[in-house]
């Protein structure tokens, strides 16, 4: 499967660390992250190309860790995309720094840069480098003005945001 084997080749090449000069949130609560998140936006990575409807799966493992279960609709084959993995906190729990696998041993980052602390509605994720952003939301759609000032804060931050692809989601 093209999407499952391109995540593989992005952890392959990827790392854990953190972009220069961008922190990761603090006060992090899994519990209340469990469940499931929207694309909002993103940048453009092969292993997602072409997918829209794209959605984020979280719930623990037995383990401790965090199952992930991620999935994105192909119009061109017509059909959903499917691709499991597992996390892991690289700090303590209460610090927005994962390791993302979806396949063997090899860990991409997972940094959470903006949160929504409150009511955890809506969320802005970084990779190892300013090559990787996603921002994510809990239901379809995120208010224009709190999507504005994630991309805002994600521009401050040395991040592309001229090149974001806006996700596409069935109305429900």
């Amino acid at each position: 499967m093209r999407y499952v084997s391109i995540i593989l080749l992005s952890l392959l090449c990827g790392c854990t660390g953190i972009p220069e000069g961008v922190k990761v949130i603090d006060g992090f609560e899994l519990e209340r992250y469990l469940g499931t998140w929207y694309e909002i936006a993103r940048l453009d990575h092969s292993f997602e190309r072409g997918l829209t409807d794209i959605s984020a799966e979280y719930s623990l493992r037995d383990d401790g860790g965090v199952r992930v279960l991620n999935s994105g609709y192909d119009a061109e084959q017509g059909q959903r995309k499917i691709a499991e993995g597992k996390a892991y906190f690289i700090d303590k729990p209460d610090i927005g720094r994962l390791k993302v696998s979806f396949f063997g041993p090899f860990y991409g980052a997972y940094n959470i840069i903006a949160l929504d602390k409150t009511g955890y509605r809506y969320v802005m994720i970084a990779g190892p480098d300013r090559d990787y952003l996603w921002i994510l939301a809990r239901s379809p759609e995120l208010e224009t003005s709190i999507r504005q000032e994630l991309i805002n804060q994600a521009k401050a931050l040395g991040f592309a945001t001229e090149k974001l692809i806006f996700d596409q989601h069935p109305k429900q």
